[in-house]
This record gives structure tokens, sequence and C-alpha cells, in this order.
């Protein structure tokens, strides 16, 4: 029997800078299935993501069902014979499908693509657009995994913050999702407007109090071409908003949550699975109204996304023209682009990954590196490259370092 050889999948389109890389990657990143969404029932003023709020004529949901399975299909010879290791179905508010469609679209995902049978399956849902029995229903179509919009518990904030549900409702989704999940995370927001420390820290109280597996803690940002980056609230000066993000961290730390992440807490092994793929540089197939999507092939890196707009996507079902824009990683992008999602991570990464997922030797990122380490931004315990301290707090900072490789 001959030797087994290992085939580089080298970019063909990437060109070697001056005296430097050539990206060759020994093997393909592990892959995920990312799919959007995009209505929901009310637009949030501080939401950036691509959502609408649903008109008059409803969610014309059989086409979008079948626009994204056709989108799939047209995908899959960029991911022929790769293991999907999880799915993920965010928005908008996929909570807003109907159980028999949700379950009509990943009976389709299953007979396409080579689903890991332990797979992580997440949807993403918000409070006061399902009840118990909806719950049931989306369990039994093989969500494994329930990721619930909280943002607070607080009455008047949820209304600040242009919810549509109030604290009971919060409360009762959270429970019913504890009861019909066994990975359930609940998201939560603070330095929010008008909100005291002692707020934020009831917020978290009641949090704990439901045991979820994961929390994810957002600090408020106003965002661009949103109704809060035109009329902004008055929320809490950043002395006090670092207040709340210590204090949240320091009691999920005593709680036992492992803060393995920028914004992302859990109980151990119970960390997103998708989510690590996304910052540990994996690739991802995106499908769906604005979609992105990072994949690795014998021809490069390439991102891609689809057209943003739920009627142009649905349009796109005509034409078979899903990705509206495809763009190749070169070797000047790698760096940066690793760094971007690996330096979110708090206990950082090992340094073989580098190459692993770019195909490029390390010494591609040493100038940023370099950088990094003089201004004590990063740090090197053993085989492991990690952000410090100063680092997280000054995370923007320190992937710019990056940008100049």
């Amino acid at each position: 029997m001959s030797e087994a050889r290992i085939i580089p999948i080298t970019p063909k389109a990437a060109a070697p800078k001056a005296g430097g890389w050539q990206p060759s990657l020994s093997a393909s990143p592990p892959l995920a299935l990312y799919i959007h969404f995009p209505w929901c029932v009310r637009k949030c003023p501080y939401c950036d993501f691509n959502s609408h709020a649903v008109k008059d004529e409803g969610i014309p949901e059989a086409a979008y069902i079948a626009a994204l399975i056709a989108d799939l299909e047209s995908a899959l010879p960029q991911i022929w014979g790769r293991r999907v290791h999880s799915i993920f179905i965010g928005g908008g508010t996929p909570s807003l499908i109907s159980p028999e469609g949700l379950d009509e679209l990943l009976t389709a995902v299953r007979m396409r693509v080579l689903l890991d049978p332990m797979a992580e399956i997440t949807l993403e849902a918000n409070p006061g657009t399902v009840d118990a029995g909806r719950f049931a229903a989306f369990r039994q179509a093989g969500i494994n995994r329930l990721s619930v919009g909280i943002q607070s518990f607080h009455d008047g904030h949820l209304q600040a913050l242009g919810r549509i549900h109030g604290s009971k409702d919060a409360i009762a989704a959270a429970e019913a999702a504890l009861k019909h999940f066994e990975a359930v995370n609940l998201d939560l927001m603070y330095a929010l407007p008008g909100q005291s420390l002692a707020e934020a820290e009831a917020d978290l109280a009641t949090a704990l109090a439901l045991g979820p597996q994961h929390l994810s803690c957002y600090h408020l940002t106003l965002e661009p071409n949103t109704a809060f980056a035109a009329n902004p609230p008055e929320v809490p000066d950043p002395d006090a908003s670092a207040d709340m993000q210590e204090r949240i961290e320091a009691r999920l730390g005593e709680a036992g949550y492992i803060h393995y992440e920028t914004s992302a807490f859990a109980r151990p092994n119970r960390e997103c699975r998708h989510n690590l793929n996304y910052w540990t540089f994996g690739d991802y197939l995106g499908i769906g109204a604005g979609a992105h999507g990072k994949l690795s092939s014998h021809e490069g890196i390439v991102r891609e996304t689809r057209p943003r707009h739920p009627a142009a996507y649905l349009a796109a079902r005509d034409s078979g023209a899903f990705v509206q824009d495809r763009r190749s990683l070169n070797a000047q992008d790698l760096p940066f682009e690793f760094m971007m999602n690996a330096l979110r991570l708090n206990q950082g990464f090992p340094l073989r990954l580098f190459a692993e997922r770019t195909g490029l030797p390390l010494e591609a990122a040493e100038s940023g590196l370099v950088r990094a380490r003089q201004q004590g931004l990063v740090e090197t315990a053993g085989d492991t490259l990690r952000p410090t301290l100063q680092g997280r707090r000054f995370l923007n900072e320190l992937l710019l370092l990056f940008l100049a490789d």
C-alpha cells in the first residue's frame, strides 16, 4: 500500500506578498451552517441586524423556506462530502417560523448535507413570540439548543429598548425553554438607558436563579443606521458601564460560569459550539437574506454574502444567483481576519491553529504580534496565545495592530 499523502488546498488566486507568503491549507476547517430568518414583529431601536418588521401581508414562509432549500442546493458543490457540525438559525426572530415550516426546513437540510449525528442545532427565540407548546414542537423538529433574547427583566428597560415583551413574559419564556431543552442561552444587555448598577445586578440575579447553561451579556452599543443612533438615549457613562461589566464578570465567575469569549459565559463544557467555530476561524455556509459565509477550498478562502432584502433574496430563486458578493482572502487579509475572531477568546488559542486555519506560518503575523506584546495586549502561555486583561479591555485597538501586516 502506498504511503498516505496530504494534498494541500492551495489558493489559485492569492499572489504571494513581495518576499512573503503563499497560503497553503493542509486540510479543510470544521464546517457549520448558518440560516438567516429576517422577519421580526417590530424592529428594535438598537438593532443593526438584517431584520424587517412583518407587514400586513404577513411572512411568506412557504416561499422563503423553498428559497432557503434552493440556496442550500446551489451551494452544495462548495461543501460536498464535508460534515456539518452545527446549525444556527438566527434573525430577526426565527421563533416566528411555524413548527411545521421548521420541520420541513431541517428535514431538507438533513437530506442534502452530511450532518453530524451529534450536531448542535440552535434556534433564536424572543419572549412574546412563543409558548410552551411551540417550544415542545421546535424540540421535536430537531432543535436541541435555544437562545432566548431576554435583554432585561425590568419592564421599564424593556420598554426603553422597544421590546414587545414584559418581565413576566421573559421569565415564562426562560422557564419554558429550560423545561424543553437541555442547552439554553439567555441574552442580557447592560448599560441600558437609565440603568443603575443595582438594576443590572438584579437582571443578572434573576437570570442566575433560572439556571441557564449559557449566558450572553452584551453592552448596549448605539450602532450607526439605527433609531438609537438618530435619537440617542441617555445611557450610563463609561465609568458606570465599566462597573457593570466588572460586576457581571465577577458574579458569573462566582456562580461557576466560565467567561470564555468577550460576551459569552458558560457552565463547564456548555460553550456554544457553533460560535466557537466562528472564533477559531472555522468554515460556515450562510444561507438566507443577508447571510454571510466563509468557505475554504482548493481555490482558496472566500467570504460570501446573500442579497440583504427579503424580496431580493426571494427573487434570487428564479435566477439561482443567491450569492451577491464573493471575495477571496489573500495573504495580506488573513492575519487580521484570523485574529479578529480568535482574540475574542479569553483563554486564547493554540499557536498551531493560525497555520491550520490560514495556511500561513505564524511569522506572517509576527509584526502585529510584536506590537501587541510591546503594548502588553497579548501574552504567550506555553503553546497558547491569549489576550491580556488589557487586551480584552481594548480589543478593537489590539486588532488594529494586525491591519498593517
